[in-house]
């Protein structure tokens, strides 16, 4: 279950586990708020998808649909991504699971039995506000690359010889473009690549033409080929002033890029700085600048963070290995109850 934002990591990350347990054998069901573009993703992974409203108030013919759904297809595990759908989880006799991407308010999660939580912090910041450790998981989430061809960096406006930083973000606050654009204002060989829609487009437009950045920062919108701009980019950036888990960095991981984060939340517990990315105070634009250009200058160090990068990314951060934890953990919570 869904309901989300018309984009977001979120809601991708949604799209990715559904596609990967049905490709897994997993018998898959989605019901998500209406959005057309992602019921065909969904649709084409194979996964049978209803679109409802999830609306806030007297919304019954949402719950109407999950009923149905649930009579209809009589799942062993319900999965409801986030506060809406976890609220109105339906009943009946499957198991009731709730997953965590942020900090949320746990009043949303009463009808579950069983929390998934995508970080250690995340998973600390539920036990600590009262629900029981042992009826709580931690999966990270996984990144993996699609078939997309390089984009055309000529087309983009990228001269000969530039650097090429990438950044897959919604524009937000939360996630720190503002410090990014303001760092690679004074390196005048890096262009910027920013993949994403928001309410802070506007301001972040004007502050690259009022730093003398109009050519040299490209916003792509939003992207579902993001694989593109990851094979033809040189570097990613991604520092959040608030990040609960970071999928950009991963996906940097998983297309052998070097990687320059924030110590946010999420990247501070699983990144291992100077070892397999580079991390720089959140807010710190002249640490962020300095870490650029040490990726951008030292093509040795470049070569070393990829390499410490494409294990971590084997070891914890596949397709495979997440489903398989998705998997165990189902079975466990069947065996248990069914005890």
């Amino acid at each position: 279950m869904l309901a989300g934002a018309e984009n977001g990591g979120a809601e991708t990350f949604f799209v990715n586990l559904c596609t990967a347990l049905t490709a897994q054998g997993i018998d898959t069901r989605a019901v998500i708020r209406r959005n057309p573009t992602r019921a065909r993703l969904l649709e084409s992974g194979s996964v049978p998808v209803r679109e409802t409203r999830y609306g806030r108030w007297f919304d019954f013919r949402t719950k109407r649909v999950l009923a149905n759904e649930v009579r209809s297809f009589r799942p062993d595990v319900v999965l409801a991504f986030m506060n809406r759908a976890a609220a109105v989880i339906p009943a009946g006799p499957h198991l009731k699971v709730g997953r965590l991407g942020g900090f949320y308010d746990l009043k949303y999660y009463r009808r579950c039995d069983h929390l998934v939580c995508n970080t250690e912090g995340i998973h600390r910041h539920v036990v600590d506000a009262g629900w029981p450790a042992d009826r709580c998981s931690v999966i990270y989430n996984f990144a993996e690359v699609d078939d997309s061809p390089p984009a055309d960096r000529a087309a983009l406006g990228v001269p000969e010889g530039a650097t090429v930083l990438f950044t897959p973000a919604r524009l937000h606050r939360a996630k720190g473009l503002d410090t990014l654009i303001q760092a690679a204002a004074d390196l005048p060989d890096v262009h910027l690549w920013i993949a994403g829609s928001g309410p802070e487009e506007g301001t972040l437009r004007r502050q690259a033409a009022e730093l003398a950045m109009a050519d040299r920062v490209r916003f792509l919108g939003w992207r579902t080929d993001t694989g593109a701009f990851f094979r033809a980019c040189d570097a990613v950036a991604f520092p959040s002033r608030h990040e609960p888990f970071g999928t950009a960095a991963i996906e940097a991981w998983a297309y052998g890029k070097p990687l320059v984060v924030s110590d946010a939340d999420g990247p501070a517990e699983y990144v291992s700085n100077d070892v397999d990315a580079l991390m720089v105070p959140r807010d710190d634009v002249a640490a962020l600048r300095s870490a650029l250009v040490r990726v951008k200058d030292d093509p040795a160090l470049a070569e070393r963070l990829v390499a410490a990068a494409t294990r971590r990314h084997t070891e914890q951060f596949t397709r495979e290995a997440c489903v398989k934890a998705y998997v165990d953990l189902f079975d466990r919570l069947r065996l248990r109850r069914a005890a």
